[in-house]
């Protein structure tokens, strides 16, 4: 999943003769806190809402104000996995994608990078969810996959997480059967720790949010 597919032109850019009040109007719109600043072509870099609140006059232009730009940047063939990473260590909510000559391209927003992972991720398909929690050493997704199939399921997606203790980590399965009675039984009898389980039918709301959750949690 590249950067190039998730570019969108549909949120403007700031010139220094635009004013502060206009910058603000187009945050309320887009729903964003920040906005790309070009000059000919070229990033300036991003403002921040917070900063264009607290200039002294709205009616005055963005170049006549003192502002600390910042400037992330990613590239159009870069993973989508690094601008999640880039906007989550930064609170951004979009990040300017450049081309190799360090032209602007367009944004890539936090919307659309999470839109598209949910969809990676399997969110919204039908089937329930196992948290498994492991020491690093013991961890072999082959076996994982071999207790899943050998149920007659199928894995969707997985994903590994952190935890406070260092020698452990949580795997979560996102596994296509909405009763996964026979799944866990197996995985007790092989003495893995279940830390939870989301496997009634209609529990797609649930999953979704435990998503959102790991995707605020996730430091790629």
């Amino acid at each position: 999943m590249l950067i190039a597919d998730l570019i969108t032109h549909d949120i403007p850019t700031l010139q220094g003769s635009d004013t502060v009040e206009q910058a603000l109007l187009w945050m309320e719109e887009f729903k964003i806190t920040h906005l790309p600043v070009l000059h000919h072509k070229k990033l300036t870099g991003l403002i921040s809402e917070t900063d264009l609140l607290d200039a002294s006059n709205p009616q005055s232009k963005i170049a006549d104000n003192k502002f600390n730009y910042i400037k992330p940047q990613i590239h159009q063939n870069q993973h989508a996995f690094d601008a999640l990473k880039i906007m989550s260590g930064l609170h951004l909510t979009l990040i300017p994608v450049l081309d190799e000559k360090d032209h602007y391209l367009g944004n890539v927003t936090q919307k659309s990078v999470l839109d598209r992972l949910a969809g990676l991720s399997a969110v919204m398909e039908q089937g329930g969810i196992i948290e498994l929690e492991i020491n690093k050493n013991d961890y072999s997704l082959t076996q994982i996959a071999s207790i899943v199939e050998g149920n007659d399921a199928k894995i969707l997606s997985s994903y590994v997480s952190s935890l406070p203790d260092a020698n452990k980590i949580l795997v979560t399965l996102k596994i296509n059967r909405d009763d996964l009675s026979r799944v866990l039984q197996t995985f007790y009898r092989y003495n893995y720790e279940v830390k939870a389980s989301y496997h009634q039918a209609g529990y797609e709301d649930d999953l979704k949010n435990r998503f959102d959750e790991f995707i605020k949690y996730l430091n790629v």
